[in-house]
């Protein structure tokens, strides 16, 4: 077990076991006993609830916390205090509004360090990857602090002599917020910080893998002076999540509903908020494509291969699943890359100074990587590179060759560190292969002078610089979001 103690208003946790022998070692979790909150927050005020749900380091197995598992009563009272907040939330000006949210963003920055432990303890994402997602939440809130001055309305040109038509922007009451496990920090502060700049409260029931962060954001966001009621946490454990879910997606004094995560659940929650119909925004599955042209330059599409596959362990929307590299170049790509992984791919504990690849979330995660590449080499596929499960929720990144496209890893997404090379020889060929997928959200193309138009394929969005949750892409990648690419004039 690990071992907790207090010393000097901080918090340390000692990890003592539970890495793959060849990376076992000690380490701590040393981080500001304000931050480390367990308890849910209403209206506030911290609470106390009759049960508990253990948190895990997905390196170890080791349990960093126990916190509050709310259920449907504690849901219920978030929303009855998102409500009342709500009638003097929406009176205060927008100058106010982001007056505080701006404090909120200072208050992230100033504890940076200790969110990011958190992150890689709860996540774990490799302590540098944790510092940027910090930097990335910080700057929605700043972001949202300067647009909620511009919440602009409109005068619309009347076809009446005796009328005006104005357009006035008002928020719309309280939005329940559903965020993910892999961007534990980042996907809070850009829901929530559109919601607040608007006007709206806000409901969060953060993944039950990742509550530390949340709850950290919420003691912040009490000391920027964000008022009582506005900002609501109810962490509950996977069993309580559906009674949970339920109340956030149905109680009408709910009015918007936003949501990152899986299809079928999307599919659920949009269900349950029809009967009462609320707004809804959702970020769901993806299945990227990552094509690669011959005329491409090889050095530049491996390093963005790279960087798309393997930022957080693969555990990232619009990390590319399916990876189609044209013949005449395919041989080379593999070579590169395959010596690419293996200079620079570390795979170790996050908090670990050389570890570029922490584990993934939990070990269902794990098992899945594993299926897929036990079906893949059933199938025929070869393992360049990696291809085992190591301890707990460990895998080791995967290079796989002669992927065909009835293989699991081409029709699933993956959520994890494992890398299929598809051969292709004709553009019809590779876009028939990338549209072959019911979702979208992302996908990369490496050729010269792709700011052009592909020829058969152009509806996409342009080009990507890493901003959002998208990987860096190198000069010479193009990324599409949120669609796939059709052929057409």
């Amino acid at each position: 077990m690990g071992s907790f103690c207090l010393q000097r208003n901080r918090c340390l946790l000692q990890v003592l076991r539970g890495l793959p022998s060849v990376m076992r070692r000690q380490f701590s979790l040393d981080i500001s006993a304000q931050l480390f909150r367990t308890q849910g927050y209403v209206n506030g005020q911290w609470i106390n609830v009759a049960s508990t749900f253990p948190v895990l380091d997905p390196a170890t197995g080791e349990e960093i916390a126990k916190v509050a598992d709310c259920g449907p009563t504690e849901a219920k009272l978030a929303v009855d205090a998102a409500y009342k907040a709500f009638n003097s939330w929406k009176q205060y000006t927008a100058k106010e509004r982001s007056v505080l949210l701006r404090k909120w963003y200072d208050l992230l920055m100033l504890n940076k360090e200790d969110l990011a432990k958190l992150i890689t303890f709860e996540c774990g994402k490799p302590l540098k990857e944790s510092l940027g997602e910090i930097a990335y939440a910080a700057s929605f809130l700043e972001w949202f602090s300067e647009e909620a001055r511009r919440v602009y309305g409109d005068v619309v040109p009347s076809a009446a002599k005796d009328r005006k038509i104005l357009l006035l922007k008002q928020p719309v009451g309280v939005a329940s917020i559903i965020t993910p496990w892999n961007f534990p920090s980042a996907m809070i502060t850009r829901k929530a910080g559109a919601a607040l700049a608007a006007g709206c409260t806000v409901v969060l029931k953060p993944a039950e893998d990742t509550p530390l962060s949340a709850l950290a954001l919420a003691e912040l966001a009490g000391q920027a002076g964000i008022p009582a009621g506005v900002f609501n946490v109810v962490p509950c454990s996977r069993e309580k999540t559906p009674s949970v879910g339920t109340v956030l997606c149905t109680d009408p004094l709910v009015r918007k509903i936003s949501f990152t995560g899986s299809t079928s659940t999307g599919k659920i929650l949009l269900k349950q908020a029809a009967d009462t119909v609320k707004r809804v925004s959702m970020e769901l599955g993806g299945h990227a494509p990552f094509i690669v042209f011959d005329s491409a330059d090889v050095d530049k599409a491996v390093a963005g291969a790279m960087n798309s596959k393997f930022r957080n362990s693969g555990q990232t929307c619009v990390c590319s699943n399916r990876f189609l590299v044209q013949n005449g170049i395919h041989d080379r790509f593999l070579e590169k890359l395959g010596k690419a992984m293996d200079a620079e791919l570390r795979v170790g504990h996050g908090s670990d100074p050389n570890t570029t690849q922490g584990p993934l979330i939990n070990v269902r995660a794990a098992e899945k990587v594993e299926h897929q590449v036990m079906d893949a080499v059933s199938r025929g596929a070869k393992v360049l590179r990696g291809g085992k499960r190591l301890d707990g929720s460990f895998h080791q990144p995967t290079l796989l060759a002669d992927v065909t496209t009835d293989m699991l890893c081409t029709v699933e997404e993956t959520f994890g560190p494992l890398l299929p090379v598809i051969r292709f020889n004709t553009e019809e060929e590779a876009l028939a292969i990338a549209n072959a997928s019911n979702v979208g959200l992302a996908g990369v193309l490496f050729l010269p002078g792709c700011e052009s138009d592909l020829a058969g394929g152009r509806e996409y969005g342009g080009r990507h610089g890493g901003g959002e949750r998208g990987p860096p892409l190198h000069p010479g990648g193009l990324l599409w979001r949120g669609q796939t690419v059709r052929p057409g004039p």
